[in-house]
């Protein structure tokens, strides 16, 4: 089994979640005991979110990759990034290691793919629903059109995300505001919804909603496992 290396409180909610369902899915597939080796950087969410704030991206990747410098010399094979905006300086973090990097974008996309679905919606923070680091990526390298919410609708997602996701507070005001926004997308042309931060998953399942989703937290969660096991 390889030793998985996370970087994660951003945020620690979701992160736990990670830690969860990679241990779930090791446990799924080898049974017993068995367990992930998990190696996890947890870094100040509240560092990250000032840098985020004051578009200083720069320095954001340099944190990061610094810490998946950290996982690797701590004997890391590979890292897994646990977040979706972050994954803005995916590169920085690439460059900065020798061991295998396992973006979010890729196992998201595949599970779509895998539907011959190839228009959805997305949901995230504003930086990864208006910037082009991740709509880029699932247009120029799976071939994904993707459909984003308003501006008012994208403010109103960024806002419950870092107003009461992050810190754990579920809010069924929240959720029906959600839901609404989902069938907005389907109107617009969006056959399943992107689940494109790491805390929404939190929030509803699709039992509140009847168009198909994908949630990326799960499906990295999922990649991490199945790429510890390979060798198995």
């Amino acid at each position: 089994m390889k030793m998985i290396g996370l970087i994660g409180g951003m945020s620690w909610e979701s992160t736990a979640i990670y830690y969860r369902l990679i241990n779930e899915g090791v446990k799924a597939r080898l049974g017993g005991h068995h367990s992930a080796k998990i190696i996890l950087y947890s870094v100040d969410f509240a560092e990250i979110e000032h840098l985020q704030k004051s578009d200083r991206w720069i320095e954001a990747g340099q944190m990061l990759s610094e810490a998946a410098r950290a996982l690797q010399n701590a004997g890391a094979d590979f890292i897994v990034l646990c977040t979706n905006t972050m994954h803005k300086v995916a590169s920085a973090i690439e460059s900065a290691i020798t061991i295998p990097f396992l973006h979010i974008a890729d196992p998201t996309a595949e599970a779509i793919k895998a539907t011959g679905i190839s228009t959805v919606g997305l949901l995230g923070t504003r930086f990864t629903m208006e910037q082009d680091f991740y709509v880029g990526r699932l247009r120029n390298r799976h071939q994904i059109k993707t459909i984003v919410p308003d501006t008012e609708d994208r403010n109103e997602v960024h806002r419950v995300i870092y107003e009461e996701l992050v810190h754990g507070r579920i809010l069924e005001s929240s959720r029906r505001c959600f839901v609404d926004i989902v069938a907005r997308l389907e109107q617009r042309g969006a056959h399943a919804i992107i689940l494109g931060c790491t805390e929404i998953g939190m929030l509803f399942d699709q039992a509140h909603i009847d168009l198909k989703y994908f949630d990326s937290t799960k499906l990295h969660a999922d990649m991490a496992v199945k790429f510890a096991l390979v060798e198995q």
